[in-house]
């Protein structure tokens, strides 16, 4: 019985060890992933350069089938005149229509962002997402017109836009929205939104 006994107690001081370390792991794995649970700082903006890589994957998708077909069937000083404002049309039916429906174009959902209302972060529908895509498209579809005060406009229209959505990713406009100037008149962000779906 003695050694038993003497036997016996070490029994649980082990069990209790074992259970001491699985309560600390279990908290300190808590702990660690706590603070960056989903959904706990709200919706991300989206990076510039992931921005300016989904516009360029989208003016490409509609521009270059236009500009192949316009060089094989029209002059070139024809096609100067002819392409800007058919690029400008067409990217307005294509980028309006994904806008209201889905918040992203196939450059967006490759660059895993989207397009959201402002206010609440919801989808934009129909009368937003037009807004959206026909201030963006107005500088493209004038730039062959003959008037110098509406070719120096679409060039400061750029200049505004690059400067707007780089607003927040400096120290000196810490709280940013990085709105470009057709997200300001639309009442629109640019946010993450995870991969393609």
């Amino acid at each position: 019985m003695a050694a038993g006994q003497e036997a016996h107690p070490h029994a649980p001081d082990e069990h209790e060890e074992h259970d001491d370390l699985g309560e600390h792991d279990e908290h300190d794995e808590h702990d660690e992933h706590a603070p960056d649970g989903p959904g706990s700082a709200g919706p991300v903006l989206a990076d510039p350069g992931q921005r300016l890589v989904a516009r360029i994957i989208d003016t490409l998708v509609v521009g270059l089938p236009v500009l192949m077909v316009l060089r094989e069937t029209v002059p070139h000083r024809t096609l100067e005149v002819l392409a800007p404002p058919l690029v400008a049309g067409l990217l307005l039916v294509y980028e309006a229509l994904q806008l209201a429906l889905w918040g992203r174009t196939p450059g967006k959902r490759l660059t895993g962002i989207r397009v959201v209302r402002e206010s609440g972060g919801g989808p934009l529908g129909a009368g937003r997402a037009l807004l959206r895509t026909a201030v963006y498209t107005l500088p493209v579809a004038v730039r062959p017109v003959p008037v110098p005060l509406l070719t120096a406009a679409a060039g400061f229209f750029w200049v505004v836009n690059v400067a707007f959505i780089y607003e927040g990713t400096r120290g000196a406009v810490p709280d940013g929205r990085r709105q470009a100037l057709h997200d300001r008149f639309a009442g629109t962000v640019v946010v993450k939104a995870g991969p393609a779906a």
